[in-house]
């Protein structure tokens, strides 16, 4: 199996005791699938991985696109998501959500 060329970071707020707490978990139900989904049907070269608490909860919902290491905040809706990967194929960021 091949590397992919990116990751796609999705934050669920789990904390070390196993407790799904933050904003981001309660505003991202169904988003894995989602981007998952929009990833395979736009060809993208990347694995969609959920991780624990990123620790910008005050920011959040919070995406991350790794090699580039571009940080979303307020990735709350397929909108966002549509625009953030719209940006992702043309290499660039989508400034609208980029934390700072």
């Amino acid at each position: 199996m091949a590397i992919p060329a990116r990751m796609i970071i999705v934050c669920q707020s789990f904390r070390v005791a196993g407790e799904s707490k933050g904003l981001c978990h309660k505003q991202t139900d169904g988003f894995l699938q989602y981007i998952e989904e929009e990833v395979l049907d736009r060809g993208l070269d990347a694995l969609v991985v959920a991780t624990s608490c990123l620790k910008q909860c005050e920011s959040g919902p919070i995406m991350v696109v790794q090699p580039e290491n571009w940080w979303f905040r307020g990735v709350n809706s397929e909108e966002a998501i549509d625009e953030i990967l719209d940006a992702l194929e043309e290499g660039e960021p989508a400034e609208d959500y980029l934390a700072a």
